[in-house]
């Protein structure tokens, strides 16, 4: 009652929030160590090399312990990984393969996937990641924010949020190889005999990355009861869907047209030290590197009220720049990579062509709604507890600490 009287106030009385629709959901990742993800893979290996040469001393002070990680702590491995899992102190074996994760909204990194490193790796979302997942990550309420509410990744996503207000990662489905969608009980089929049998989890999917939107008492998605808008709304999403997922599950890598493709005009030197843009000539500059055409959009394209080029940019200047820090952070590229220049060069087609969809996304949810009393009443909502909780997809053993198995 609480939850929907919030929403009331803010104007989206009865709409039917993202938690109600897509009911399981996992809190972010907490690495509890800064060092455990980096912008690149070689930097991570490096660091796992000096930390376990070092002698007990120093890599207790490298490892910074926490409460809930120290180089003693028994730990079970992460599922789908062949890491160790005896305690790190005695760790002297070559570095796990790093795996690419999706580190905020847009910005793809580099995780070590070690459960002795991580504070909350999260379990259950790599006991379901696999070649036909997606997940779905909430931003958070920000006052005044134009950015989009949800993020889609075929990546492992840590949820983390430029804001500070941590949302949600939802999986689409609860179990591997797409099975059993992440749905209330009951939507898909009252979604069928509104808008016909071509409503799938994918297209409820697409329909949630159109038109959900934050509110105070979380992220709401309004329902459409009209086919017509239905249809409009799901090909928009999979044109999203397609553009955030950058080439995976199949698709093409975003592009802008010709013309506007943006181009390095000027190398990016090894250490730039500032970002700026300048919008008459529509021209980004990284120190005396030169990047244009830069669509205006791409640029002011923000989440949580966060420049997503800047945040980008901040991070991997820090890691270029860490030499003179203290620790394993220090461990990483002593100048600009010409990879992250690529990857730039992707993320300013991906938020130009982000922004450009915006105008399509105006009046989507206009018309009559399926509301949430709909769905009382059509007996989805409220939605099972079970619905709530990680399905049981344990189909063989999972070593425990030391090498243990438990006995299920």
């Amino acid at each position: 009652m609480a939850a929907r009287a919030t929403a009331k106030a803010g104007g989206d009385d009865d709409i039917p929030l993202l938690d109600d629709l897509m009911p399981w959901s996992v809190r972010p990742l907490r690495t509890g160590r800064p060092w455990v993800t980096a912008p690149d893979a070689g930097s991570l290996k490096a660091r796992w090399e000096r930390l376990v040469r070092a002698e007990a001393a120093e890599r207790e002070r490298l490892f910074r312990p926490t409460r809930s990680r120290t180089p003693q702590t028994p730990v079970a491995a992460l599922p789908g990984q062949a890491t160790s899992t005896g305690r790190f102190a005695r760790e002297t074996g070559p570095c796990p393969e790093p795996v690419r994760i999706l580190h905020g909204p847009f910005d793809e990194q580099w995780l070590l996937p070690d459960h002795r490193l991580i504070d909350a790796a999260r379990p259950e979302l790599w006991r379901v990641a696999d070649g036909q997942q997606l997940f779905v990550v909430e931003h958070g309420c920000v006052p005044q924010d134009t950015g989009p509410a949800l993020s889609v990744t075929a990546l492992l996503p840590d949820g983390h949020s430029p804001a500070g207000r941590p949302g949600r990662i939802r999986p689409l489905y609860r179990r591997p190889g797409g099975l059993e969608p992440n749905l209330t009980p009951g939507l898909l089929t009252l979604l069928r005999a509104r808008h016909g049998d071509a409503v799938t989890d994918r297209s409820v999917l697409a329909w949630t990355l159109a038109a959900a939107r934050p509110s105070p008492a979380g992220c709401v998605v309004p329902l459409p009861a009209d086919p017509e808008r239905w249809s409009a709304g799901v090909e928009l999403g999979q044109e999203l869907l397609r553009l955030q997922l950058r080439g995976a599950r199949g698709g093409e890598r975003p592009r802008l047209p010709g013309g506007r493709r943006p181009y390095v005009r000027a190398a990016v030197p090894p250490v730039p030290t500032a970002l700026e843009y300048d919008p008459d000539d529509e021209t980004l500059t990284l120190g005396t590197g030169r990047i244009s055409p830069v669509p205006a959009g791409a640029w002011e394209f923000r989440v949580g009220g966060v420049r997503m080029l800047e945040l980008w940019f901040e991070r991997r200047a820090a890691a270029a720049g860490a030499q003179d820090m203290d620790g394993l952070e220090a461990v990483g590229p002593r100048a600009w990579p010409q990879e992250w220049t690529s990857e730039l060069l992707e993320l300013i087609a991906v938020l130009a062509l982000l922004d450009g969809l915006r105008p399509r996304q105006e009046g989507l949810t206009d018309g009559p709604q399926i509301t949430a009393d709909d769905l009382r009443a059509a007996g989805v909502l409220p939605v099972p507890a079970t619905a709530r909780r990680p399905a049981s997809v344990l189909d063989h053993q999972e070593e425990g600490p030391d090498g243990q198995f438990a006995l299920l």
